[in-house]
């Protein structure tokens, strides 16, 4: 296959660059990925030693999707492609006296991190009911993004939150150092950082890329940003490619700003501009483009596709969220029945708690379905506990991972003897496991709990000198410390899910053995470290997809239904303050209805229950920005006359009998605690009311209850919490 075979003259034009800066503003379904991994075949073909290539994206999913295309184009290896994170742990590990850390040092996901940081407070005695252990994580890693150290952080300090944000800052830095850890958000900020001020660091990448592709540039935070520069500026070879129609994630710290500014920055760069989806159909990039326009942060760019025909996207306007939920079930039933396999589905939804309306319908029904970004596989308990031990044999400063695995197995080290280790381990400056090898020197240890020690001591050592493949050291960890037989005991009934997810551990670590025979444990633990949920996401299985818009970044399906299409939804309230919260959440909107390749379906409901609350709703303020021909309004069922055709030819939906239909059907009112009108009743959130009336009956019994100061609220009594006065 030649390089340009089947590209567009954008593309070429993109792929055949010269030397110098490169914008490719890529529109969604536009071939992006095909232009970095060709331009990178382009280059090689023109004498670039593939070895001084490095191109970067955001996941290892499409990092892996990326490599296996370069594969197939260059014959020779020695092209990087990676993730920010990945490459970035991989300089440090090269260069880790520069930052203090042996080569074995640990990466903490977000969970360590949180244990690190609560470890940290308490060291400084600062109460966690008071002030939130995630909000204090939130703030050290926006700080490190920016990259901002504890000294600069607390001279900046302007609330009193900030200063104990920053006492924490540094304690939880101290800490790292101990366990010889760094976090993800570290990876970057030592990164930048080296090749901002250390001159060596700086020399020696320069040197070895001579071009830098980077993808989704949109999504660029200010230290990677800083990355990119540092590592583009002796050669200037830098390709960026994004669309800041798709930026979406502000909330943790994307700018669009670097991609909106590139060419200021760069003034000589050459613009290319990929503007036909190959994608999606007319109506879908009609709907899409309109929806967009009414954004300021943009660049100019056209999005057009060629394909012909295509179906209006067809919305769905309910009274409630299980109405909503039922109508779009019955209408995957249907397409179903017409052939369309459950596997080309998706279901998107703002935020996750509205997967639970749907899960339930799918499970009634016996529907085939997976949910996307709820509790990921590397973060299930049982995996962490068996990966803690693994991480124990490669980093033994990792205190994290061994306060965790110290009695789990549960093996009679109590909160006493944990004690009594740690205040060893800190006298005589040593980690964790050093307290346990030498436990026999501890005063405060003896009889039953030195034994414990003991047996926990001997585990450790045999663990160590198992040899072979990742796969096999996981399933001796497993085997050897009597994990799966500790839950069979226990008869949770939860053991046999947790046997099985230990299994596919093991099968996961033998696909890895499998695909790098060189591997190491240490290059696995820093594999799997860095797994986001996306990278989980398998497209293969024939189940319907639940997931939240931001997991879809960068997928695609034949069938897509967007819901939630509500005003404090989708726009979200904690967006809806400032405008640019608004234009990010209409990009999150605008990437929705782009990974639709035929059919886009789209609902909002009158009124959704949150907290035990039911409240209106409003149409969301991006439905009316779509042009009204491109949108076929469909009923609910019930609401329209029943199909031409037989009985089981309509299409099957769940639905409630309705009231007026059948009055007998309905569940008995129960006494709901002797909760009548007139009842003086109190709230956990809006405090003293008075019951006004009282409607429905069994699970939707509803009551409108008059709140001082707030006003009348509709609550549904099973979910409300009410109390009488």
């Amino acid at each position: 296959m030649g390089i340009l075979d089947n590209c567009t003259p954008a593309q070429a034009e993109a792929i055949t660059h010269a030397d110098g800066p490169l914008l490719v503003v890529a529109g969604a379904g536009s071939g992006k990925t095909r232009v970095i991994t060709r331009r990178v075949a382009c280059l090689v073909e023109r004498g670039v030693p593939p070895y001084r290539i490095l191109a970067i994206t955001f996941t290892n999913k499409a990092a892996g999707e990326m490599q296996e295309r370069v594969h197939q184009l260059v014959q020779k290896g020695g092209v990087w492609v990676s993730t920010f994170h990945s490459m970035c742990a991989r300089m440090l590990r090269q260069f880790a006296d520069a930052i203090g850390r042996r080569r074995n040092f640990t990466i903490y996901d977000a969970a360590d991190s949180l244990s690190a940081v609560k470890a940290s407070m308490k060291d400084l005695e600062i109460d966690t009911e008071h002030w939130t252990p995630s909000a204090v994580q939130a703030a050290i890693s926006n700080a490190k993004n920016e990259l901002i150290a504890p000294d600069d952080y607390e001279s900046r300090a302007a609330s009193y939150f900030e200063r104990v944000a920053a006492k924490v800052y540094r304690r939880y830095q101290e800490r790292l150092a101990q366990n010889q850890a760094l976090d993800f958000d570290d990876l970057l900020l030592h990164a930048a950082r080296l090749l901002s001020q250390e001159t060596a660091f700086r020399d020696y990448w320069q040197n070895r890329f001579s071009h830098v592709l980077i993808d989704e540039y949109q999504d660029t935070n200010h230290a990677q940003y800083v990355i990119a520069k540092e590592l583009a500026a002796r050669h200037r070879n830098i390709c960026a490619t994004g669309d800041p129609d798709q930026s979406i994630y502000g909330w943790r710290g994307a700018d669009i700003r670097n991609i909106l500014q590139f060419v200021g920055e760069y003034p000589d760069a050459k613009v290319v501009r990929l503007e036909e989806n190959f994608r999606s159909t007319k109506p879908i990039i009609q709907a899409a483009e309109s929806v967009i326009a009414n954004n300021t942060e943009r660049l100019d760019r056209a999005l057009y596709t060629s394909r012909e025909g295509g179906s209006p996207l067809r919305m769905f306007a309910a009274p409630d969220e299980e109405a909503e939920a039922e109508a779009i079930v019955g209408q995957i039933r249907k397409l179903a029945a017409q052939g369309r396999r459950y596997g080309d589905i998706a279901i998107f939804y703002r935020t996750n708690f509205q997967s639970r309306t749907f899960e339930h319908i799918f499970q009634l029904l016996a529907l085939p379905y997976a949910i996307v970004g709820t509790v990921e596989f590397y973060n299930r308990r049982e995996i962490k506990d068996i990966l803690a031990y693994l991480r124990v044999l490669v980093n033994d400063a990792d205190d994290v991972s061994m306060s965790r695995i110290i009695n789990v197995p549960p093996r009679g080290i109590g909160e006493q003897t944990v004690a009594a280790l740690s205040r060893w381990a800190a006298g005589q400056r040593v980690p964790l496991i050093e307290a346990i090898r030498r436990s026999p020197e501890i005063p405060d240890l003896a009889g039953r709990a030195g034994k414990a020690v003991d047996k926990l001591r001997s585990l450790l050592d045999a663990l160590a000198q198992v040899r072979g493949p990742v796969a096999k050291i996981i399933d001796q960890a497993i085997k050897r410390s009597g994990y799966i037989d500790w839950h069979k005991a226990s008869r949770d009934e939860s053991s046999e899910e947790r046997a099985e997810n230990l299994g596919e551990l093991v099968t996961a670590a033998a696909r890895y053995d499998e695909r790098t025979p060189d591997g190491t444990l240490e290059a696995y633990l820093e594999e799997v470290a860095l797994v986001s949920q996306i990278d989980e996401y398998q497209d293969g299985d024939n189940r319907v997809t639940l997931m939240t818009v931001h997991a879809a970044k960068g997928l695609e399906f034949p069938v897509v239904f967007i819901t939630g299409l509500e005003e404090g939804l989708f726009p979200h309230q904690n967006a809806m303050e400032s405008p640019s919260g608004v234009e990010e959440e209409r990009r999150l909107f605008y990437v929705a209805i782009t990974r639709a390749k035929d059919e886009l379906f789209i609902s909002h409901a009158g009124a959704r229950m949150r907290f035990g609350l039911i409240t209106p709703a409003m149409p969301s303020r991006f439905v009316e920005e779509i042009p009204p021909d491109v949108i076929e309004h469909l009923p609910l069922f019930g609401q329209a006359p029943p199909p031409a055709g037989r009985e089981d030819e309509r299409p099957p939906v769940l639905r409630k009998p309705r009231r007026e239909e059948a009055p007998e059907a309905e569940e008995p009112a129960p006494p709901e605690k002797g909760i009548e009108a007139g009842q003086k009743v109190r709230h956990p959130t809006f405090g003293l009311g008075e019951v006004v009336e009282l409607t429905g009956a069994g699970s939707r019994r509803t009551a409108l209850v008059r709140f001082k100061g707030i006003g009348i609220k509709r609550l549904l009594l099973e979910y409300a919490k009410l109390e009488k006065v």
